[in-house]
């Protein structure tokens, strides 16, 4: 487990998997592959075998030894819905979520539909646990907005969406069922452009639907100086559990 993590919008982060694959515009230009690939072939560094996915067993404990109460974002550098990762240690991770219940924890995924066909039968438990946010990427319309469905379709307790990067203007869809959302530009090498309008429609948009409303960053190659001061302040909103 990560302490005093950079993440603007959480506290700690914790990997109990590594590594992902790509299946979407918003996974081009992805700080955990850019991070793991680094460390590529590096004798026994966690990122030897670089952003390969790979279950990691002796991480599941952690948040037990971790006593002090803490927002964790659950695998940063994985995605827990992968296809790669058994049903079996998905219900391991839950598990530990649910025993280590002085936490809240944040899942979030690119792999809606499994997260919410396991949120509705085996998970369930899961889900309706008020410690437990399960969200969504929404970098697009094309992509990201069918996630949104699949995410309110799951019996959860608290659903959010993560809308970085915003690539373009979401236009007007349901927030209905959904109580966070946070919201941001790309950074770093490469950066896709996020357009003003675009982000001050959203933050509208969740205003007028009562929507909690986190805007992280403008991003860019030079995230930190570009700042996340939004129309002359911070958004800083989150979800009433």
């Amino acid at each position: 487990m990560a302490n005093n993590t950079k993440i603007e919008w959480t506290d700690a982060t914790w990997n109990p998997i590594r590594g992902c694959t790509k299946i979407s515009p918003g996974c081009a230009h992805c700080y955990a592959e850019t991070f793991a690939e680094r460390f590529r072939g590096v004798p026994g560094h966690p990122y030897e075998l670089g952003f390969d996915l790979r279950l990691v067993p002796s991480k599941l404990a952690e948040p037990l030894k971790w006593r002090s109460s803490k927002m964790i974002f659950v695998n940063s550098m994985s995605d827990l819905f992968h296809d790669g990762v058994p049903d079996e240690y998905i219900h391991s991770v839950a598990d530990i979520m649910m025993k280590a219940d002085w936490h809240t924890y944040q899942i979030l995924t690119k792999r809606s539909e499994r997260m919410a066909s396991l949120l509705q039968t085996t998970l369930r438990f899961a889900g309706e646990a008020p410690h437990i946010w399960w969200g969504v990427s929404v970098e697009n319309r094309a992509h990201g907005l069918p996630r949104i469905d699949h995410l309110r379709s799951a019996p959860a307790r608290i659903r959010f969406l993560s809308v970085e990067p915003l690539l373009e203007d979401l236009g007007a869809f349901d927030l209905s069922g959904i109580h966070w959302v946070l919201a941001g530009g790309e950074s770093g090498h490469g950066a896709r452009a996020m357009k003003p309008e675009w982000i001050r429609a959203l933050r509208d948009h969740c205003r007028h639907q009562g929507v909690a409303f986190f805007f992280k960053q403008w991003g860019g190659i030079h995230k930190k100086k570009a700042g996340r001061i939004l129309d002359g302040r911070t958004h800083d909103e989150y979800p009433v559990k």
